[in-house]
């Protein structure tokens, strides 16, 4: 229940002096109601659009006879790279598996079954086979504001491969995936740390060497902005340093500037 005092809004049983919320907070605002509906209804447009809008750039960055390579599953990833093959651009794509989980098995399912031809490697073995590579497609967990970027654990090592061969690496997502904060921890923003029992099982931690090592399992890598080429959206190409400008046009600066 709610009681009005001079066109403001209280919770019932609340005196107005005991309320620490700003004075904005509480008062009536006619017109709320609409706009918090279409700025949900653009964003349910924006979202109903973003693959399409992704995918129609697909043939400006693969080129016929391209050796690509992209780390583990991702749905934005394996459809951008359909819509490149169902213009009848051919290329190979090389997939890591992306241990402990092995997405890119999945990956690379889907995309052999769109005709496209696909091989899977280890993780380990990114670095060896990089300079065969013309360009690598990592998929997005967050984009945040300095341009660097949260994505699968494993992913930063394939950065860094593709940065000491000179392979430009590219990012494809949705600009919903835009953050507003800053990585001031490392590699620990936006992380979590998970169960290690999809690296080592539980049965062998008895072992007397293996019981005194301790077993990290992060779900995200933060990879920086330098190891960044082009960030591929639904509505545009961006380079990492462009970043802090979108986010000033989808975020109002109160939203943002508290991150910093």
């Amino acid at each position: 229940e709610e009681r009005e005092e001079g066109g403001d809004i209280f919770p019932a049983g609340c005196d107005a002096g005991s309320i620490n919320f700003p004075p904005h907070y509480y008062q009536r605002r006619d017109d709320l109601r609409q706009s918090v509906m279409e700025a949900i209804q653009e964003m349910m447009s924006e979202l109903e659009d973003l693959h399409k809008n992704i995918n129609e750039q697909a043939t400006q960055h693969i080129h016929a006879g391209e050796i690509i390579l992209t780390y583990a599953l991702s749905k934005t990833v394996g459809l951008f790279l359909k819509a490149a093959a169902a213009k009848k651009r051919k290329f190979q794509v090389i997939v890591c598996e992306g241990a402990p989980h092995f997405g890119g098995h999945a990956m690379a399912k889907e995309l052999a079954e769109a005709g496209i031809d696909t091989t899977v490697i280890h993780d380990a073995a990114t670095f060896a086979i990089m300079a065969r590579v013309n360009k690598v497609l990592l998929p997005a967990h967050a984009v945040l504001a300095n341009g660097g970027l949260i994505a699968p654990s494993g992913s930063n090592m394939v950065a860094l491969a593709a940065k000491q061969n000179s392979v430009p690496v590219v990012t494809v997502a949705g600009m919903f995936k835009l953050c507003p904060m800053y990585p001031h921890e490392g590699q620990d923003t936006l992380n979590d740390l998970i169960s290690p029992s999809a690296v080592v099982d539980y049965g062998l931690i008895g072992d007397p060497v293996l019981s005194e090592v301790e077993f990290v399992n992060p779900v995200h890598d933060y990879i920086k902005p330098e190891l960044i080429d082009l960030y591929v959206t639904n509505i545009g190409g961006f380079q990492p340093s462009y970043i802090y400008r979108l986010l000033a046009e989808y975020y109002h600066g109160d939203d943002w500037e508290a991150f910093e």
